[in-house]
């Protein structure tokens, strides 16, 4: 199947797939809301497949490819889960390398999430990505049941998945003891958390769209954070101009960057909300980013 660009759907059919991958749609009222724009021979369940994730499209970096190595691990997380399991891949040449946690969206480590982390180890890092859904039998293989499952873990409890996470990184014989973090979307508020939470220990942030901490929590952060947000975001956007402010004022460096006219989820290259350009030029600052501030 061809890739379909967000150029080619109604604003309001992408708006209700992030709806409706968030939560804040049931699957019927998706479906229902969906059938007004199956028009011209266009049928609900094309619309549905063509807004879908396909992860045929996601992988760069291949599992085998030689300039790293990969290895499904397992962690203790006493206050979380209890034990998880994730992928962590780094340099196959080297000893010890800065190291970066990879949060995922709301529906467990996807090939997408996966690829992602390669992607960082090809950089020079050593990347961990923890896989929250680990005590419901993991990542199910499709994002709506992933997003199902996710929704019933104690999000107190996969804080703490992410933060002894962290930890791990922290203390790796493979980690240089810098430690950053990357998220997308959910993942995104958990790298504002984590800085909150973890200011000793995250030395450097990239949220993608994501949530932001409370004023107060603001006040505790000192890593440097380069957020990422969509033009088209409006849920994210409207809590954005506060904590930057709030940033300014307890004089925490950051960057902020809007992509104009893309959509949350711009860098998922999985979907049509997929913007080419504005996700590369987003990694390529999260790269510069966790160069500058790990190395």
């Amino acid at each position: 199947m061809n890739r379909k660009q967000a150029s080619e759907f109604d604003q309001e059919v992408l708006d209700l797939y992030d709806d409706f991958a968030h939560g804040r749609l049931s699957r019927r009222d998706y479906v229902t809301r969906l059938a007004k724009f199956a028009v011209g021979g266009l049928t609900v369940e094309t619309l549905l497949s063509n807004l879908s994730p396909n992860y045929a499209w996601a992988q760069q970096v291949d599992p085998s490819d030689s300039r790293i190595k990969t290895e499904t691990i397992r962690y203790s997380s006493p206050q979380g889960a209890g034990e998880m399991k994730g992928l962590m891949a780094w340099p196959a040449e080297g000893n010890k390398f800065p190291a970066v946690l990879v949060v995922h969206e709301n529906r467990g480590l996807n090939p997408y999430i996966e690829d992602v982390t390669r992607r960082l180890a090809v950089a020079g890092f050593l990347a961990l990505a923890p896989d929250a859904l680990t005590p419901l039998g993991g990542y199910p293989g499709n994002d709506d049941e992933g997003r199902s499952m996710q929704a019933k873990r104690d999000r107190e409890e996969m804080m703490q998945d992410f933060i002894a996470a962290a930890k791990l990184l922290d203390t790796h014989p493979l980690s240089t003891g810098k430690v950053g973090a990357v998220g997308f979307c959910y993942g995104g508020g958990v790298v504002n958390e984590l800085a909150v939470q973890l200011p000793n220990i995250i030395d450097a942030g990239v949220p993608f769209y994501g949530s932001q901490p409370s004023a107060e929590d603001v006040a505790k952060i000192k890593a440097p954070l380069l957020i990422q947000n969509a033009g088209l975001d409006r849920r994210i956007l409207a809590g954005a101009p506060a904590f930057e402010e709030t940033l300014k004022q307890n004089d925490v460096l950051f960057e902020a960057h809007v992509y104009e006219g893309v959509n949350h989820g711009f860098h998922n290259d999985t979907t049509p909300r997929y913007d080419k350009a504005a996700a590369e030029l987003a990694w390529q600052r999260t790269i510069a980013w966790f160069k500058q501030h790990l190395t």
